[in-house]
């Protein structure tokens, strides 16, 4: 077995203990498989995709971790890859826009939507500079919908 199928082999056995989702430590997996930490990288960019049903999320750094969620059905996916795709920076009206868009098309409840909508106001993040709300909402509407759909 190649070493690749050996760490995707242990990442998914990773993802059945934990009901789906995985966190990880880049380096900790490269000492376990005795591998560079980009062996690591190249099997996670290959095999746990949002194509493939995953959505990643990473944090470089000392602690730094890789959080790899299984989505279980449309509705997750959809939610994932809006999420994703809102990029490193959403405006307040951007984040209504798509939070309207999910809640029409049923992929958030009026309950999920509101509470959403009130974590993503300039109002919520009013103890952060202005130059840098876009950012951090954007960041925040992802962890939410990450919180949603696991």
């Amino acid at each position: 077995m190649k070493m690749s199928d050996t760490i995707a082999a242990f990442i998914m056995d990773c993802l059945s203990d934990g009901g789906g989702v995985a966190e990880l430590q880049r380096r900790g997996l490269a000492e376990r498989f005795s591998c560079v930490p980009s062996q690591i990288n190249y099997v996670i960019e290959t095999r746990f995709t949002p194509e493939n049903g995953y959505l990643v999320e990473s944090r470089r750094g000392g602690g730094g971790y890789i959080r790899i969620v299984r989505v279980q059905d449309d509705k997750q996916r959809m939610l994932l890859e809006a999420a994703r795709a809102a990029g490193g920076q959403l405006t307040q009206n951007e984040a209504a826009r798509l939070i309207r868009s999910f809640l029409s098309i049923g992929l958030l409840t009026t309950r999920e939507g509101k509470l959403l909508m009130g974590a993503c106001t300039d109002g919520a993040l009013s103890e952060i500079p202005p130059e840098h709300r876009d950012r951090i909402r954007a960041a925040v509407f992802r962890c939410a919908i990450l919180g949603i759909t696991t």
